[in-house]
C-alpha cells in the first residue's frame, strides 16, 4: 500500500479535524477514521464517515425518545433477537461510508451487490496509476476440478514463476500502451506535443483487470452485514474476502453488539431446508435415515452430512 506525500498530507489533515456534535459517536471507530487498512499488495479500505451505533438499532426497534432506555444486557438481547429473526429495518438506521482501493476485477465482483451508493474513480476524467495486483504465490492456484468457481492445488516452482511473469509483463506492457495512446506520461504531461492522444474514455479499455481503481461505497448496516455474510465466508474468492475481513474489523469496532450477533447468527450459522430438518429430526429419533429415503439430492445430502460433521 503506497501513498504519495500529498495523499499522506491529506490523510493527516483529515485526522486532525475535530467537530462538535450531539449525535452518537463510537470512540473505537473514531480512532479508525481515515486510517487505511492495508489489503492485498496496493489496496486498502478506510472509514470516511458513519451514522448510528448499537443503541440506534435498539432505539429504532423500540421507537424510543432517548438512547440508553434499557439495561445494556437487554439491548444485547434485543439485537440478537432482531438478527436471529431476520428483522432488517432497525439495522437500516445505521450507515457507513468506506473508501476502498481495489483491483478492477474485484470491483466488478463487488458491484454485483446492488445495495449501496457507489462513486468510482473516473478513468474518463483522470489517468489511472501504474499499480497492478500481483498475487502472492500462496494465492496462485489451479482451477478446481469439482467447482467451476473455485480453486484447486497451489501452483509451485517454475509454473508459478511463469504465471507471475505473465501477469507482471502483460500489465506493464498494456499500461505502457495506455499511456502511449493517451500521449501522456504518468504525471499527465504530453509525451509528444506534436500529436493528439486518444480520449481517456477509449484508452482505458486497454488496461488489464488487475489494475487498481478506487471508489466511495456507502451502505446501511443491514446491507453491509448481507455483503459480509457472503464475502467474509471461507468459500468467497480470496481477493474479495480479504476486503470483507478488513470491513468486519470495522464492524466490530463500530457496533460490537451487532457484530457479535452477526458472527453467531450469520457467519457461524447454517440454513437447513424443510427436508434437511426432517432428516435431522429422524436421526435424533434414532431412525436410520438414508440419502434415498431423505428425499434430498446427492449434493444436499453431502452438504447436510458436512454440516453435521459426518462422513458421506
Amino acid at each position: 500500500m503506497d501513498f504519495t506525500d500529498a495523499q499522506l498530507a491529506e490523510l493527516a489533515e483529515a485526522r486532525e479535524q475535530r467537530f462538535q456534535t450531539r449525535r452518537p459517536t463510537v470512540p473505537a471507530l473514531e480512532a479508525m477514521l481515515f486510517e487505511p487498512l492495508p489489503v492485498l499488495d496496493h489496496g486498502f479500505v478506510r472509514v470516511v464517515d458513519y451514522m448510528g451505533d448499537d443503541a440506534a438499532v435498539v432505539q429504532a426497534a423500540r421507537v424510543s425518545y432517548g438512547r440508553g432506555t434499557r439495561a445494556a444486557n437487554e439491548d444485547r438481547g434485543l439485537i440478537r433477537y432482531l438478527l436471529r429473526h431476520r428483522h432488517s429495518t432497525p439495522f437500516e438506521m445505521c450507515e457507513i461510508k468506506f473508501h476502498a482501493k481495489l483491483p478492477i476485477f474485484v470491483a466488478r465482483q463487488w458491484i454485483r451487490h446492488r445495495m449501496a451508493n457507489v462513486n468510482e474513480y473516473s478513468a474518463r476524467y483522470s489517468v489511472l496509476d501504474r499499480e497492478f495486483y500481483l498475487p502472492d504465490r500462496a494465492a496462485l492456484a489451479a482451477q478446481s476440478s469439482s467447482n467451476r468457481q473455485g480453486r484447486g492445488a497451489v501452483l509451485e516452482g517454475e509454473e508459478a514463476e511463469r504465471v507471475l511473469g505473465l501477469l507482471r509483463d502483460d500489465a506493464g506492457r498494456n499500461y505502457d500502451h495506455y499511456l502511449e495512446m493517451l500521449n501522456e506520461d504518468e504525471s499527465g504531461q504530453p509525451i509528444d506535443p506534436s500529436r493528439q492522444g486518444l480520449a481517456r474514455e477509449l484508452a482505458r479499455m486497454n488496461l488489464t483487470l488487475n489494475a487498481y481503481t478506487q471508489w466511495y461505497w456507502k451502505a446501511d448496516l443491514h446491507n453491509l452485514m448481507s455483503f459480509l455474510s457472503l464475502r467474509a465466508d471461507p468459500h468467497a474468492q480470496y481477493e474479495i474476502r480479504v476486503y470483507a475481513d478488513a470491513m468486519l474489523r470495522v464492524l466490530e469496532a463500530w457496533v460490537p453488539l451487532c457484530a457479535e450477533a452477526f458472527r453467531e447468527y450469520r457467519l457461524g450459522a447454517v440454513t437447513l431446508s424443510a427436508r434437511m430438518l426432517e432428516a435431522v429430526r429422524g436421526m435424533l429419533a434414532g431412525q436410520a435415515v438414508t440419502a434415498e429415503a431423505s428425499g434430498l439430492s446427492k449434493r444436499e445430502w453431502r452438504e447436510l452430512l458436512a454440516v453435521l460433521g459426518r462422513d458421506a
